[in-house]
């Protein structure tokens, strides 16, 4: 079983890289107690196929500040149970972390009976000693945006699910009559196209039968338009998934959204699954 352990300091960017790992697939519980630690991974290790099972654990100074000196035993316990196991730090310099707070209503965990802010950050910081110092890995967060710290756990932590549970292009079809869909991020204009519409015998095709398909690709222009908007998105999906992004919406509209869009979205869509990019497809008039 896989277990990333997250801990670090408040405003550092724990939640972030905790909510980055739930989206590769990991199951995620954050401000676990130390001590409660070894038992939930005795349950988890009794889940169905636990060796395929990823589990990440966010650990810090709002549970029992008092425990976290026993850390260092408490990790070695768990890899002598066969877990493979790593730990990232998060951590930011004072000045970063007094202007985080002072840029939101929340109050440092720490804070209490009025303790001043920057009193609170040093003495948590020396709280988690224990865990920055037995840490496999350790992000300093002063100078990254929340894109950029995605980014680093994903590639630090488990580039591999990062492909695995990488982008998600939904290429969908729609009529401009009926409106452009409110999710699509890129919009392409079908209806310069030849339209099958007016041809005898196809009006009642759609862009996936063959009939539809043959008058469509006897046209230079249809091609070109195909060629065009491939070679767009070859060079700024990739952009995209560096984002950090999950889900990304290209439409393809026409008059109808029967003929000429869907035809598109099907060629588009085929030719970047066979590439390998996760694609899914969606005809709004269609259905």
């Amino acid at each position: 079983m896989r277990l990333i352990v997250i801990s670090g300091l408040s405003g550092a960017g724990k939640s972030i890289a905790l909510q980055t790992l739930e989206d590769l697939g990991y199951y995620c519980v954050d401000n676990l107690p130390l001590e409660l630690l070894p038992a939930f991974m005795d349950i988890t290790l009794k889940w169905d196929a636990p060796q395929d099972r990823k589990v990440a654990v966010g650990v810090d100074a709002r549970g029992a500040p008092q425990d976290l000196t026993l850390f260092p035993q408490a990790m070695d316990a768990l890899k002598r149970k066969g877990l493979d196991l790593q730990v990232l730090y998060l951590r930011a310099s004072d000045e970063k972390l007094i202007q985080r707070y002072s840029e939101t209503r929340r109050r440092h965990p720490l804070s209490q009976n009025d303790l001043p802010l920057v009193d609170a950050i040093e003495s948590e910081r020396r709280l988690l000693d224990p865990i920055a110092d037995v840490a496999d890995l350790t992000i300093d967060t002063s100078t990254t945006n929340i894109h950029q710290l995605r980014r680093q756990v994903r590639n630090l932590l488990h580039d591999k699910d990062a492909d695995e549970h990488g982008l998600s292009v939904l290429f969908t079809s729609f009529a401009f009559k009926n409106g452009v869909p409110s999710d699509a991020d890129f919009v392409f204009d079908a209806r310069c196209l030849p339209n099958p519409h007016w041809i005898p015998g196809l009006r009642s095709s759609t862009g996936r039968d063959e009939d539809v398909v043959a008058y469509l690709e006897g046209h230079a222009d249809v091609h070109a338009m195909l060629a065009d908007i491939r070679e767009y998105l070859q060079r700024w999906i990739p952009r995209f998934e560096r984002g950090t992004r999950s889900y990304l919406t290209v439409a393809v509209g026409c008059t109808g959204g029967h003929h000429r869009s869907v035809y598109l979205v099907e060629s588009l869509a085929r030719g970047f699954a066979d590439a390998g990019v996760r694609v899914s497809v969606r005809h709004r008039e269609l259905s």
